[in-house]
C-alpha cells in the first residue's frame, strides 16, 4: 500500500503566505473587494480564520459545521494576531502523524485527514492570491503553490461538476501568457483584471 506524502509541509508554506498578505493589510483596504464572491478583505480573513477554526475541531472529532464561515468580532489591527493564533492551534491539532490518516467529517465531504489538509493548502493558496489582488500585492506569492492549487482543483472541481451553488463560477478566459495565479484565478471563475 502507498501511502500519500505526509500534506503538512506544504500546508505549512501555504500558512506562511496567508500569514504575510494578513500581516500586509492595513485597515483601510479591509473594505476593499476581493475577487472572491461576497467577500470584501475584512470577510475574507473572517473565512480564512474560520477554515483554521473548523480543522481544529475535526482533529477533536466535533463538528465543523458549528463554526461559522466568517468570524468576526476581530478588530481591525488584530488580524494578524489572530491567525497567528489560530494557526498555532492548527499546527498543535495535526501534529500527531495518525491524524494524517484518520477520518474527519468536513462540512463537504468525509475524508482521510491529509487529503482535507491538502484540499485546504489550496483553498489558502486561491485566497492568499485573492488578499494579496484587493491589496495590490501580488508579486510576494509562491508559484509553485499556484501551480499546485491549479493541478488539484482541476482534479476536484471540474468545470461541469460546477453549480450555480458552488463555490467556484465558470472559467474565466485567461490570457495564454498568464502566470500561474492568473491561471488559477481565472480557472476558480475570479477575475483577474
Amino acid at each position: 500500500m502507498t501511502t500519500s506524502p505526509d500534506p503538512r509541509p506544504l500546508f505549512g508554506k501555504a500558512l506562511d503566505q496567508t500569514a504575510r498578505q494578513i500581516a500586509a493589510v492595513r485597515p483601510g483596504e479591509l473594505d476593499h473587494r476581493t475577487p472572491c464572491a461576497d467577500y470584501d478583505v475584512r470577510a475574507l480573513l473572517g473565512h480564512v480564520l474560520s477554515v483554521l477554526r473548523k480543522l481544529v475541531r475535526v482533529s477533536v472529532g466535533e463538528d465543523a459545521r458549528e463554526v461559522p464561515d466568517v468570524i468576526d468580532g476581530i478588530a481591525d489591527d488584530g488580524w494578524a494576531s489572530a491567525f497567528a493564533q489560530a494557526r498555532g492551534e492548527v499546527e498543535r491539532a495535526w501534529a500527531d502523524d495518525a491524524m494524517l490518516d484518520r477520518t474527519v467529517t468536513l462540512p463537504w465531504a468525509t475524508m482521510p485527514g491529509r487529503v482535507a489538509l491538502d484540499a485546504y493548502t489550496h483553498e489558502l493558496t486561491a485566497h492568499s492570491w485573492d488578499l494579496a489582488h484587493a491589496t495590490g500585492r501580488t508579486a510576494d506569492l509562491d508559484e509553485d503553490l499556484a501551480v499546485r492549487a491549479l493541478a488539484a482543483f482541476t482534479e476536484f472541481a471540474p468545470p461541469e461538476e460546477r453549480s450555480e451553488r458552488g463555490p467556484f463560477g465558470p472559467i474565466v478566459e485567461a490570457p495564454e501568457d498568464a502566470g500561474a495565479y492568473t491561471r488559477l484565478a481565472a480557472f476558480l471563475g475570479r477575475s483577474t483584471g
